[in-house]
C-alpha cells in the first residue's frame, strides 16, 4: 500500500481515481488545487503524487517546481489533456516521473503509477527496499504491500500473489497449509472468486503454478507437499 495524493481539480474524475486507487489498497488524500496540494504536501509523508496541470491557484507546473525543490526523490505522474510533444517535454523537463494524457485507461495508470512506485524504492533511484521485510535468499517480500524483489530486480506480484509468498518466506522451510493461505486470502482483492465471492477451489494451484514461475531465477523453489500444504526452499544444484 502506498500513500498517494491526487491533485486533481474536476471532482468527479478526482472522485474516481480515489475510489479505484483506495479500492487497489492505497491510501489516498484528494485536492482540488494546487495550492491546497502544497499545504498537504508540507504537511505528510506521501509516496507518491498523481498531478493534472490545469489546476487553479497554483498551476500544475508551478506545484511540480516547487515540489521538485522540496522533494527530488517523491515519484509524481502527471495527468493532463495538453497532449502536444512540447507540453509533455516540458512536463518531463520540469521534473515528471511520467505522462498520461486524457483520456486515459485506468489500468494503465495503475500500471504506470505501479512502476513508479516500485522504482523509487531501489537503491539506483535513491531509494531504498522496503523495511520491515521478509528474506530467504535472495528474495526479499515487502512485510506491508505487495512487493517483492530478487536481488534488486522487482517482481510482478497481485494481491494474492503477494499474501501467499509472504505466508511462504515468513515459515520458509516450513510446511504452509492450504487452510491458512485461504485464511489469509479472505477479504483481501484478486482473482480466484466465483459468485457469491467463494473462493475457487483450484484458486490457490493456480498461483502456486504462478508463484514458481516467478521464482525462476531466485534459486528457489515450492514444493508440493501431498496432503500437508507448500514449503518454500533453497533449489538444490
Amino acid at each position: 500500500m502506498a500513500n498517494l495524493l491526487i491533485v486533481e481539480d474536476d471532482d468527479l474524475l478526482r472522485d474516481a481515481l480515489g475510489a479505484q486507487l483506495a479500492q487497489a489498497g492505497h491510501a489516498v488524500t484528494p485536492a482540488a488545487d494546487g495550492a491546497v496540494a502544497q499545504g498537504l504536501l508540507e504537511a505528510q509523508r506521501f509516496d507518491g503524487v498523481i498531478l493534472d496541470l490545469g489546476l487553479p491557484r497554483v498551476s500544475g507546473m508551478e506545484l511540480l517546481n516547487w515540489l521538485r525543490q522540496r522533494h527530488s526523490a517523491l515519484p509524481v505522474l502527471v495527468l493532463t489533456a495538453r497532449d502536444g510533444v512540447d507540453d509533455r517535454v516540458q512536463g518531463l523537463n520540469a521534473g515528471a516521473d511520467d505522462y498520461l494524457t486524457k483520456p486515459f485507461s485506468m489500468a494503465e495508470l495503475q500500471a504506470r503509477l505501479g512502476a513508479l512506485l516500485r522504482r523509487a524504492r531501489l537503491p539506483a533511484f535513491g531509494g531504498s527496499l522496503p523495511t520491515p521485510a521478509h528474506q530467504h535468499g535472495r528474495l526479499r517480500v515487502d512485510a506491508n504491500q505487495p512487493l517483492a524483489w530478487v536481488g534488486d530486480a522487482p517482481l510482478e506480484l497481485t494481491r494474492r500473489e503477494w499474501v501467499l509468498l509472504s505466508r511462504l518466506v515468513t515459515q520458509a522451510d516450513q510446511v504452509v497449509s492450504r487452510e491458512d493461505v485461504l485464511a489469509a486470502w479472505q477479504g483481501e482483492p484478486g482473482e480466484g472468486q466465483v459468485a457469491g465471492g467463494a473462493l475457487a477451489s483450484n484458486a490457490l494451484e493456480v498461483y502456486i503454478h504462478r508463484l514458481r514461475r516467478k521464482l525462476e531465477d531466485s534459486g528457489l523453489s515450492i514444493r508440493n507437499v501431498r496432503g500437508l500444504g507448500y514449503l518454500l526452499e533453497l533449489t538444490r544444484p
